[in-house]
This record gives C-alpha cells, sequence and structure tokens, in this order.
C-alpha cells in the first residue's frame, strides 16, 4: 500500500466516523415533529414574520345585542316606527326577554298605543310579580286606560315591594291629583320629596297643594 492510498484510507474512515456520529447523536432534525413553542402563548412568525402571527378574532355582537342597539338609537332619535320594528323582531328571537318586553311598554306609550303597553307590562309581571317597577309603569298605562281601580291596585304594590323609592310615591300623587283626591295626593308629594329632595316637581307640586288647602 502506497503512502497516498494509506491517506485516503485515513480520510474515508474520518469521514464515515463523522456521519456515523451524527446519525446516532440524535441532534438532527426529525420527520414527523412539530414545532412546539417555548414559552406560553408564543406565536409563529413574531417580529421576524409579522404576516403568519396568528391575531385574536374580534367577538361580534349577538342578533340580539345589535337589535336593541338599534331600539336605543331609534328612541334617541324619536322614531319609534323604527325602534317597534327593531323590537318585533328581538321578541321572536326572545319572547320572554325582559329587556325587550321593558322597551316594547315604553315605545307604546310614547305612541299612545296604551293597550299594547299595557300587555307588555303585564307579560312582564307574569315572568316576575315582585317587579316593583313593572308594576309602577302598568299603574301609570292603567291610568291611561281610565282603569282607575287597576292603577291604584299596582302602585300600591309597586310602593309595598319599594317603599324607599320616591317615584313610586310621586307617580301615586300624580294619579291621585288626576281623580281630584288633593289631599291624598299632598300626602303622596310629601312622601317623595321627604324620600328625595331633588324631585322638584315634587316641591312645586306641594306648595301648589298647600296654597290651595290654606
Amino acid at each position: 500500500m502506497t503512502t497516498f492510498q494509506l491517506l485516503l484510507l485515513i480520510v474515508a474512515g474520518g469521514v464515515f466516523y463523522l456521519f456515523f456520529k451524527q446519525l446516532f447523536s440524535g441532534d438532527h432534525p426529525k420527520r414527523g415533529v412539530d414545532f412546539e413553542a417555548k414559552v406560553p402563548d408564543e406565536q409563529i412568525g413574531g417580529i421576524n414574520r409579522p404576516d403568519k402571527t396568528f391575531s385574536t378574532p374580534t367577538v361580534q355582537p349577538t342578533r340580539m345585542e345589535q337589535l336593541l342597539e338599534m331600539t336605543d338609537d331609534a328612541v334617541a332619535k324619536e322614531d319609534f316606527e323604527e325602534a317597534k320594528k327593531a323590537l318585533g323582531s328581538a321578541h321572536i328571537i326572545e319572547v320572554e326577554n325582559t329587556e325587550v318586553l321593558q322597551k316594547m311598554g315604553y315605545v307604546y306609550m310614547q305612541t299612545g298605543e296604551y293597550t299594547e303597553a299595557k300587555e307588555s307590562y303585564e307579560k312582564l309581571l307574569s315572568l316576575d310579580e315582585t317587579d316593583d317597577m313593572a308594576h309602577a309603569l302598568l299603574a301609570n298605562v292603567l291610568h291611561k286606560l281610565s282603569d282607575e281601580e287597576g292603577a291604584e291596585k299596582h302602585h300600591e304594590r309597586a310602593i309595598e315591594l319599594d317603599p324607599e323609592y320616591a317615584p313610586h310615591h310621586f307617580n301615586y300623587a300624580n294619579t291621585l291629583y288626576d281623580l281630584g283626591r288633593k289631599k291624598e295626593a299632598l300626602a303622596g308629594y310629601t312622601k317623595a320629596y321627604a324620600l328625595d329632595d331633588t324631585l322638584e316637581e315634587a316641591q312645586k307640586m306641594i306648595k301648589e297643594l298647600e296654597s290651595t288647602n290654606g
């Protein structure tokens, strides 16, 4: 064997040694191994490839939320016909949605559709008889419909459920005033003003009735 042949043999042996060392070391890339993030919530791309970064999708409002927003916008513009359309669609989606029923009652009151408003508030009370606001609102509607006995009943029930809420006393006093029961109305206005001295209208009515009675 010549010196040159011996040199080639040594070089070949070295190459084979390095090849098999790399093969069995486990440092070479493996097929079938997925990318693993090295820190929590790490994203592919990032600074080097922002076009590859995953973004959090924007949460879209539900159809019900959209309809209620449309209603509020229409009411703010005093476009009650548009408000009724939005509420009608919302009512189809959820027949017993209390927020929809409350808004329906309010809109019907604004348009003078008292029978429809009455039905909305009665439906609210069928879902929750202890809803003092629904009692107060129904009382106001019944007064508009000249059902004074029913109005008194629901005014009194509203006050029974929340005796510290000044508007309940004020609203009942308004009904009593319209019925000519001035002494009882004065007591109601006085109670309302005692609970909330920011009710300027109550103070005004107190002065008016006291001067009349004097």
